[in-house]
């Protein structure tokens, strides 16, 4: 039988009003003993992933642990990215075990989520395994995450993706939201944000625009 092919994403693509995006434990204390990624660009990426999210209107959780008594306060390229934003403090290290923040998913009502933050092999493996538990759909973006070795967050990813959860990047993750350069509405916001923190990427977007007046897709 011969398969006939459609212009349409596929159904496991991320999409503005599909998923909720949850960022734990982005704060002083835990970046500290964070070694798998080099704290400046762990920082990077974490704003890359928290305004584009604030950009295109994905539903957000922000939870930090211990805040105020050991953490210390959360990224501020997170928190001026949702500066109206209520951080949900917990105690527990898995954030699925937190009532607020269990409360807050149900309120919002997505099956999908993904999830970012410190550290890979406990604060995200626990709330990623326990999620995929009672059936929701989830994804890790990789790249901002970091864990205290490499080996720890390498097996953590790999522990993950055994579990069902779908690995991407920053990068991915903002691209993937965008889709289509077509999408006049959100043009700007996607190449402002790769711009200033796209790395090569956005240095490239900038060369173009500047010496050719050039755009995706013919913008």
């Amino acid at each position: 039988m011969t398969i006939t092919a459609t212009p349409t994403p596929g159904k496991s693509l991320l999409s503005p009003t599909d998923h909720t995006l949850i960022m734990i434990d982005f704060q002083s204390q835990m970046a500290f003993a964070t070694k798998s990624i080099a704290p400046e660009l762990l920082r990077n990426n974490a704003a890359l992933v928290a305004n584009g999210a604030a950009g295109f209107g994905v539903s957000t959780i922000l939870t930090t642990v211990a805040e105020k008594s050991f953490s210390g306060p959360m990224f501020s390229e997170i928190t001026e990215a949702f500066p109206n934003q209520q951080l949900l403090d917990r105690t527990s290290m898995n954030t699925w075990e937190d009532a607020a923040v269990i409360e807050e998913i149900n309120r919002i009502g997505k099956n999908r989520l993904v999830f970012a933050g410190l550290w890979t092999s406990v604060c995200i493996v626990g709330p990623v395994a326990s999620a995929i538990d009672q059936g929701f759909d989830v994804y890790v973006i990789t790249d901002a995450c970091g864990d205290i070795s490499e080996e720890a967050h390498e097996r953590a990813v790999q522990r993950m993706i055994q579990l069902g959860a779908k690995p991407m990047t920053s990068l991915q993750y903002l691209l993937e939201l965008q889709r289509d350069w077509a999408r006049g509405e959100t043009y700007d916001l996607t190449t402002g944000i790769a711009r200033k923190w796209g790395g090569a990427y956005g240095l490239g977007i900038t060369y173009a625009k500047t010496m050719f007046g050039a755009s995706e897709g013919g913008h």
